[in-house]
């Protein structure tokens, strides 16, 4: 009976979710192009490089559909049981409410899983949509002027203006303690030019090594190259994609070199967390849903609709708040991403608990 149960649970709760998780998306679509139709037309872009950049941003309306459909398919599937009274008649034949969920937990956390591995592929179509619509182009002609980074090997680079669109930096500063039986070394240059695959070149400076018995030597070059100094002016701008353009890991090697050029990155940090704890959310979001569903009897899809929407613009709202809350410093980034989540799984549990199993 259980397994009979379990393939009715799944089928209820898949075909309500898959309505939504298709159709949801192209809604997202239609809003989205009646928001911003007057900035393509004065933009002159064409109707198929909008429609292409809409191609690449469904995977993201997906992953914002997914808990919106997982949580409606919870209510509607539960609630619609408890109408019905088949889970009264289940608990007749001595199946528990708390068994009766299993199938959809079991789906929730493969939702989840699938939302953390979507997570991972929209922060790449984000920038294919960018570039399209010339987005990209645009944010990296920016410059950066006055400020410090730490490289890879150590090395601090003091630049006055850096200009990612020319590939070249000015009033460039080199600087590297000596370890061991390494020479220190002090650089620098009026100007220094970035060749992709070759590195920077300095040109018109002078630098200065220092050994490690205390010897000085200065030279003075026109050019002089610095192959080891990997670091892109992308990189060096430190704002080289938006945090919605970078993967986790990308995320975690920007935050790094954010840190190392004095930039604060409590906002990324959060950013960061939150990439792992939205999928989550979808889990969480059916444990709550699950129990709430039994709470009325009254109301049909009007009811399940209204109070999935409900929910899940709370849920949305308190990871904003959290994120606001992080940047600021309130909290700390990795409490502030996951708090939502905390907060909803403790009251899914105590729902869980007063339902009549």
């Amino acid at each position: 009976m259980t397994k009979l149960l379990d393939r009715y649970v799944s089928r209820q709760f898949l075909g309500t979710f898959l309505v939504l998780v298709l159709g949801l998306p192209l809604l997202f679509v239609v809003i989205d192009v009646t928001d911003n139709l007057d900035k393509y037309l004065a933009r002159g872009l064409g109707f198929g490089k909008v429609a292409l950049s809409y191609v690449y941003q469904l995977p993201l309306f997906i992953q914002y559909a997914i808990p919106i459909a997982a949580l409606v398919a919870t209510v509607f599937t539960i609630g619609n049981m408890t109408r019905h009274q088949e889970i009264a008649a289940a608990k007749a034949g001595g199946v528990s409410f708390y068994r009766l969920l299993v199938p959809i937990v079991l789906l929730g956390s493969l939702l989840s899983i699938a939302s953390l591995v979507l997570g991972e592929v929209v922060p790449i179509t984000n920038q294919k949509r960018a570039e399209i619509l010339g987005e990209r182009a645009m944010r990296i002609t920016g410059v950066r002027t006055d400020f410090v980074y730490q490289t890879e090997r150590g090395r601090m680079l003091s630049v006055r203006r850096l200009d990612p669109a020319a590939n070249e930096m000015t009033g460039v500063v080199v600087e590297q303690a000596g370890v061991g039986r390494r020479a220190g070394l002090h650089g620098t240059a009026e100007r220094a030019g970035y060749t992709p695959g070759r590195g920077w070149t300095l040109e018109q400076g002078y630098l200065r090594l220092f050994g490690p018995t205390g010897e000085e030597r200065t030279f003075s070059f026109r050019t002089l190259r610095f192959p080891d100094l990997r670091e892109t002016p992308e990189d060096l701008l430190a704002e080289p994609k938006e945090p919605e353009e970078m993967r986790f890991a990308e995320m975690s090697r920007f935050i790094r070199a954010l840190q190392r050029s004095g930039g604060d990155v409590r906002s990324l940090e959060v950013e960061r967390a939150q990439k792992i704890a939205l999928p989550l959310a979808v889990l969480v979001i059916v444990i709550f849903g699950a129990p709430l569903a039994t709470s009325s009897r009254r109301g049909g899809a009007a009811y399940g609709i209204g109070i999935s929407l409900a929910i899940t613009m709370i849920y949305l709202m308190l990871f904003k708040v959290g994120r606001a809350v992080g940047a600021s410093g309130g909290l700390p980034p990795l409490v502030a991403a996951w708090a939502p989540n905390a907060l909803f799984l403790v009251a899914g549990l105590v729902l869980l608990a007063r339902v009549r199993t």
